[in-house]
């Protein structure tokens, strides 16, 4: 996996505003937060998207993500948050290690804002076939 700010957090060379650390996970605050709390977990091992991710370590990082969004409400005030994750520079992610965004939604309106552009689903069980034999 190619050298990322991530990498270089991990092993203390970049200073982080931690908010938890076990031997599996890094949460630390966002240097460039969309909202005041913005938090990113991290897992510790090395991979570049969700889907190369080991079950253990995306196990890990689902076990704390629960704990950690409790943690920013508690601690800004918001009553709402996204948690937002990118796989791949189409899907806008810019640091290319696992990595998964806490975002408080604040009263004053600051925080993720989406725009969603659904559609209906034309061969669903076409669709659901293919992906169930790729489980």
């Amino acid at each position: 996996m190619a050298e990322t700010v991530f990498s270089k957090i991990l092993r203390g060379e970049i200073p982080c505003h931690k908010v938890y650390e076990d031997d599996h996970v890094l949460a630390f605050l966002d240097v460039h937060p969309i909202a005041r709390g913005h938090t990113l977990v991290i897992p510790k091992e090395p991979a570049p998207t969700l889907d190369v991710l080991s079950d253990d370590a995306a196990a890990a990082c689902g076990r704390v993500l629960p704990r950690i969004a409790r943690a920013v409400l508690a601690a800004t005030g918001a009553t709402a948050f996204n948690v937002l994750q990118n796989n791949g520079p189409d899907a806008h992610q810019a640091v290319f290690h696992v990595h998964f965004h806490i975002i408080p939604k604040h009263a004053d309106g600051s925080g993720l804002g989406i725009g969603w552009k659904s559609g209906p689903l034309a061969d669903g069980a076409t669709l659901a076939t293919a992906i169930a034999a790729k489980v």
